[in-house]
């Protein structure tokens, strides 16, 4: 069984890399403060394939561990 991480921890052990993470515990404001790392790697669309090919996961969030460059728009 994956181990649960903290964000601190998920964030320390995969720099610079897209995180899929499963069944995570929020904050009431839905924050990531922990959970199970099912996928790591560089590319986001990697990410996105894996997610097709595992089991699906009741509850899952997507995490980016590097930066964002600063003209970098993101759409909710």
């Amino acid at each position: 069984m994956t181990e649960v991480l903290t964000i601190d921890e998920i964030n320390e052990r995969h720099p610079d890399e897209w995180i899929l993470i499963g069944e995570p515990e929020t904050s009431e404001s839905q924050e990531v403060l922990r959970g199970k790392v099912l996928y790591h790697g560089k590319s986001r669309d990697e990410m996105y394939q894996a997610a097709k090919d595992l089991p699906a996961p009741k509850y899952f969030a997507t995490h980016y561990t590097g930066e964002f460059p600063a003209d970098m728009v993101v759409v909710l």
